[in-house]
């Protein structure tokens, strides 16, 4: 689905604003902003000069801890998943990037990797680092969304839908936590299953949220042609960067539902970029290994 003369005439008659959380920080953007700072607060408080964290091959959760330790003063330590990448740092734009802002990156075995909550996972990393203060995969703890509680201003009181992508749900668990009783907070998740609204739940102090199951284009880090053609096509007309992993799958189920009539008429609907920009350099990798068309840059 390109962007059509129905989805232009729905955009006048529902009036859809994007909050632009993409430009907080150049490299620190978006919900990795929100969900770090009151982490690196507490580490702070505690006295730990050392962050551990875990993610994939272009995790925007990685490059974000990277970097915000290279601002801040904290030694960061980036458990990978998958030990074929330790001999291709220099290929891979985020992990070459989180090694120039000084992050050691550890990789491990993607069996290992699913031992990552486990105690015995985490002595043995405490072991090999010394002590450190550990920072969940995606960033969600609670703390996490005591941030992105505040992403929502009192401007936004009048919106009457509030969209946003969904990865491990600490970003939309804020954001509905500090909702009025009049919105509906819909979630766009980037990847399949039903355990994601267990995950918000355990955050989430309201029920006026639903996920909108249909737009993950198969899986996490899934993405064909129609997708990228979507992304440079809505840069091309509004001038605004998606990235193919949350808010490009977000934005085509938007206009995908507004085409069909989903939000009422005159619908007030805000969209929540939270950046993730820095992934496409990878996806675009992976894009011409497979002979797919690239997202413009």
């Amino acid at each position: 689905m390109l962007i059509s003369k129905d989805v232009h005439n729905q955009l006048i008659d529902n009036k859809l604003f994007i909050k632009r959380e993409d430009l907080i920080h150049p490299h620190i953007s978006g919900n990795k902003y929100r969900k770090l700072k009151y982490n690196l607060e507490e580490a702070s408080k505690k006295g730990d000069n050392s962050l551990l964290t875990f993610g994939g091959a272009f995790s925007n959760h990685i490059a974000a801890v990277a970097a915000a330790g290279n601002e801040f003063g904290f030694r960061t330590i980036g458990v990978v998943r998958g030990e074929e990448l330790q001999n291709k740092i220099a290929k891979n734009p985020t992990l070459s990037f989180a090694k120039a802002c000084g992050m050691t990156l550890k990789f491990v075995s993607r069996s290992d990797y699913r031992l990552k909550s486990e105690a015995i996972f985490i002595n043995a990393l405490e072991e090999e680092f010394g002590n450190f203060y550990l920072i969940p995969e995606g960033g969600t703890n609670n703390l996490a969304v005591k941030g992105c509680e505040e992403i929502l201003a009192e401007d936004d009181d009048q919106f009457d839908f509030i969209c946003c992508a969904v990865g491990t749900g600490g970003t939309i668990s804020g954001i509905i936590n500090s909702s009025k009783p009049h919105q509906k907070i819909l979630g766009f998740p980037a990847l399949k299953g039903s355990f994601l609204s267990e995950d918000i739940s355990k955050f989430a102090v309201k029920s006026n949220w639903e996920l909108i199951m249909d737009y993950h284009f198969g899986g996490y880090a899934k993405i064909n042609s129609e997708l990228v053609s979507f992304i440079n096509e809505f840069r091309t007309e509004y001038k605004i960067m998606l990235d193919p992993i949350y808010t490009g799958k977000m934005m085509y189920g938007i206009f995908d539902l507004m085409k069909r009539g989903y939000f009422p008429k005159t619908s007030k609907i805000l969209v929540i970029h939270t950046g993730g920009l820095q992934g496409i350099k990878g996806m675009n990798i992976v894009l011409q290994q497979k002979g797919l068309p690239l997202i413009n840059e």
